[in-house]
């Protein structure tokens, strides 16, 4: 039975970087979910379709997606394919969108940020290429969030989604699906199974924390009973409501536990973390932490010695905010470049162009054109196939690596829940001096260049401007500033610092120590401290 259900249009439902993101609460209100839920239908279409649903299993995952079930049907969606318990790795979904061919998936996420009654949701709709939807088609559902008089939902009793096994909700066909197996099947044609199996019996140990998080039971296949890692390689494995009070963002802030152990005296050979969704890792090597943005290089000039990447790369692209290490590689392999803005949808034209095979984010996002979104644990057997083929560790392949491209010292300090007029008056003065900046000199170093990024799309000719405010610095130095889109409460500032090092000299400094003045200069520059209020940064990356 479809009923119609008069509602009014709810403020603010815009969607940021990756989707819409709120506090659950706001998503628990009245019509909240439903509105969205409506605004995306009304855009994408539903009659005749099939989609893919589900979630990283934070709080309110379980409730929103029957909800979310009962509106396709009642919009005439043909088929739904949901994972079993509502769980999907954001990853596995874009691969199930993919492998299906399906008309695009609704994905429940608020990736790496907290989960619980009074912490974060999140809702996406990514496209029939597995990606997360564009700029033009997520403004059209904000504007239609303007506009809603009504929705539609069918009144029937919750959908079993705890069994595997088709079902049906009115007319439509639900599918539940075993939420790993695909994905899993998917890594056995990508890496060399046989020599990670060897790697781990010859005595290889590592430490993989999926900080209560979705990223867990893939871990655990995967990992311990495909390539025969010790039991309980993988901690913190069960996906949980609250991500157990955990802060799911794997960094070295709040994967703290996992570099205490990489950082000891009985630290195992490598260590690698996920987010709340799946789709960011961090890697970290006996004693040595790897940045995303050297990860990213590290791993487009060893891509080859994995199977599926054996042919080599059509090009690498990177979100502008993060470091130009992966730049030196594509020029020194002679492949294609690109920047673009931090957004992940971004990168999805390029790969479906195939014009480049590896992307990467400074913000833990690392992937390939085998899924059209970042792909955490992907990062980490690709890491695993590197070692086992080269047969050195974490530390000695940075090292070698340095030693051929130089080094881009590289940081990421965000500043956090800031009052947003604050935020946005300090980001409106920055942008008010770019014209005078160049040829200043400050710290030392002069300003070659200023300016607030835009970029046009190479496949389509889409044009995104303000991106983030850029001062660049004779030596190759740089500071990239942005307000981030992805959380929930105020204003998120992230400043991006980088300094090269061409070697063979000071490669070896800490980050912060070879960053010092870049920090101060974006400090001063910005007028950070008298904006904002804020002396030091909330974490550091």
């Amino acid at each position: 039975m479809i009923t119609t259900v008069a509602t009014k249009p709810i403020a603010g439902q815009k969607p940021g970087t990756s989707g819409l993101r709120k506090k659950t609460p706001v998503f628990m209100g009245r019509h909240y979910l439903e509105n969205f839920t409506q605004a995306i239908f009304d855009v994408v279409g539903a009659a005749g379709k099939t989609f893919v649903l589900g979630g990283d299993g934070r709080y309110f995952n379980d409730r929103a997606a029957q909800v979310i079930l009962r509106m396709a049907a009642a919009n005439g969606a043909a088929r739904v394919i949901v994972g079993q318990g509502a769980i999907l790795s954001t990853p596995a979904a874009s691969h199930l969108i993919r492998l299906n061919k399906t008309d695009g998936g609704i994905i429940m996420s608020a990736s790496h940020n907290p989960g619980g009654p009074e912490e974060d949701f999140g809702v996406k709709f990514n496209m029939p290429n597995g990606g997360p939807a564009p700029e033009s088609v997520t403004e059209a559902m904000f504007q239609r969030t303007t506009e809603l008089t009504e929705y539609r939902i069918v009144e029937a009793q919750d959908v079993d989604l705890n069994t595997v096994g088709r079902q049906t909700l009115g007319g439509m066909i639900v599918d539940v699906v075993d939420p790993v197996s695909d994905y899993a099947a998917l890594m056995e044609t990508l890496f060399d199974f046989p020599a990670l199996r060897a790697l781990f019996a010859g005595g290889f140990r590592m430490r993989m924390d999926a900080m209560c998080a979705v990223t867990g039971p893939y871990a655990v296949e995967i990992l311990e009973n495909r390539l025969g890692a010790a039991k309980g390689t993988v901690t913190h494995e069960t996906p949980l409501p609250d991500f157990g009070g955990m802060h799911p963002d794997p960094n070295p802030t709040w994967a703290h536990e996992l570099m205490a152990e990489m950082m000891g005296d009985n630290a195992p050979d490598f260590g690698a973390a996920s987010d709340g969704d799946g789709d960011r890792n961090m890697v970290v090597g006996r004693g040595i932490y790897v940045s995303p943005s050297d990860s990213l290089a590290v791993l487009a000039a060893n891509a080859h010695l994995a199977p599926g990447y054996a042919r080599g790369l059509a090009g690498v692209a990177r979100s502008m905010p993060t470091s130009a290490a992966a730049d030196r590689v594509a020029d020194a392999l002679g492949i294609a470049k690109f920047e673009t803005p931090t957004g992940w949808k971004f990168f999805g034209n390029l790969l479906d162009a195939g014009k480049v095979t590896l992307c990467g984010e400074e913000s833990f996002g690392t992937g390939s054109d085998h899924v059209r979104e970042k792909d955490g644990l992907w990062a980490v057997l690709l890491w695993l196939n590197i070692l086992a083929v080269r047969k050195q560790s974490v530390a000695q392949i940075l090292s070698e690596h340095w030693a051929k491209y130089g080094r881009n010292y590289y940081s990421r300090h965000d500043f956090e829940a800031i009052a947003t007029d604050k935020a946005d008056a300090m980001i409106t003065a920055l942008r008010a001096t770019l014209a005078d900046l160049p040829g200043q000199v400050v710290e030392g170093m002069t300003i070659t260049a200023a300016d607030d990024f835009a970029y046009t799309d190479p496949v389509d000719g889409s044009v995104s401007a303000r991106q983030g405010v850029r001062i660049i610095f004779a030596d190759s130095s740089r500071i990239v500033m942005r307000l981030s889109g992805t959380g929930t409460e105020g204003a998120t500032l992230r400043v991006y610092l980088e300094r090269y090092a061409a070697g063979p000299d000071g490669l070896d400094l800490d980050p912060q120590e070879a960053l010092a003045p870049v920090i101060r200069a974006a400090h001063g520059l910005a007028r950070l401290t008298e904006f904002t209020g804020c002396t030091a940064p909330d974490v550091v990356t």
